[in-house]
């Protein structure tokens, strides 16, 4: 693998500086904090800025079905900069994971994703593991389906919903529109991604993928490759303002950031931020290169990016102090995001787990990487 190059490229350079200038003028701390009071008005405007503005929601798919053509690194590049400043918008559940599932589907579903005319969301739970149990719905011979999935990220953002459901057959996956389909909002601890529960009773379905199994995997393993990119973002957001924080707060007649005991858990923290960004890059790089190893790299990001990101949170919220604990502040933002994404497409204990597998473990080593999943 002497030829995967992990350093940002000119364009993923460019395409960074632009999307942290959009982030910079449009997604104000303040705004975040108010969608935990239902205060919703900055999501419309700020996904419509970055999908169609920047034309970020068609990030992944191929020119030639109205896309830019681009790969998991400069989707990594975008989530590192929402990550930074924990951007209420679905771009993830979207422009990543909904656009894997129709990469190889017929229709002009994808195009108009592409094209930010429609947002898109995987009806499945978002703690599904790429290796775990699909929660399927029913469907009858005139494609009607019938069940419930809860905890469903970027429903409430989505104007169609694609729905795996279980056949004679198998999997297929099956495009649900929003408005006919009950989703009921779900109260979440990281509310700039709310989950919601969606109900379908006897609701019309189109066939998308008749192959849905294989599809949804693929696009639950890129979620998870992916999702380490957002969790650096947080992590680096985290790091980076606590030492300027400790810079600044004198205590005794000199700088905070000047005691041992501090100095030694930020030089912690850093060493680990930087493995994270590393694992990330790593991840990225062999899902864009479409390398075999892509599952073991996800798995191994996951199970240490989720600790990283939540460690990090924890280390802003104590170490700034009082101020660090109010409302006002936005670490809790932070804390929130890095504690629901460590749950996302699977624990690190169940990629832990699912690794072992991956790389042929032996059976009582892989036993004991089940029992630490549980």
């Amino acid at each position: 693998m002497s030829d995967l190059d992990l350093l940002y490229t000119d364009v993923e350079d460019d395409l960074r500086a632009s999307v942290r200038d959009l982030l910079a003028d449009h997604c104000d701390p303040t705004a975040v904090t108010a969608v935990y009071d239902g205060d919703r008005s900055l999501v419309d405007g700020l996904w419509k800025a970055l999908a169609v503005d920047l034309g970020l929601a068609g990030l992944l798919v191929p020119e030639e079905r109205g896309g830019a053509g681009a790969s998991a690194r400069e989707a990594a590049v975008v989530l590192e900069e929402l990550g930074r400043t924990v951007a209420p918008v679905p771009f993830l559940t979207s422009a990543v994971v909904a656009t894997t599932v129709l990469l190889d589907a017929e229709g002009d579903l994808l195009a108009s994703l592409a094209a930010g005319e429609r947002t898109a969301a995987l009806a499945a739970p978002l703690s599904t593991a790429p290796d775990g149990a699909l929660q399927l719905v029913r469907v009858d011979a005139d494609g009607r389906l019938t069940g419930t999935v809860t905890s469903v990220a970027g429903a409430l953002e989505a104007d169609v919903l694609l729905v795996p459901a279980a056949t004679g057959e198998g999997v297929a996956v099956y495009a649900v529109n929003a408005a006919e389909a009950g989703v009921a909002p779900v109260l979440s601890l990281d509310m700039t991604r709310q989950l919601a529960d969606v109900t379908l009773d006897g609701v019309a379905g189109e066939l998308v993928v008749a192959d849905g199994a294989a599809a949804v995997r693929r696009a639950l393993e890129a979620g998870a490759a992916l999702l380490a990119s957002e969790q650096l973002g947080v992590a680096q957001w985290c790091l980076t303002t606590t030492i300027g924080y400790l810079k600044e707060r004198r205590q005794f007649g000199r700088a905070v950031g000047g005691f041992q005991a501090l100095k030694h858990r930020l030089a912690d923290l850093f060493t680990e931020v930087e493995s994270a960004a590393a694992a990330a890059r790593y991840a990225a790089a062999t899902l864009a290169a479409g390398y075999e190893d892509a599952a073991v790299a996800a798995a191994v990001t996951q199970a240490y990016c989720s600790d990283v990101a939540v460690k990090a949170a924890e280390e802003a919220v104590q170490l700034h102090g009082g101020i660090g604990m109010t409302w006002e502040h936005p670490a809790h933002l932070y804390l929130k995001r890095a504690k629901a994404d460590q749950i996302a497409f699977g624990t690190p204990g169940a990629h832990r787990a699912h690794l072992a597998g991956l790389v042929d473990l032996p059976a009582a080593t892989r036993t004991l990487a089940q029992q630490g999943a549980r």
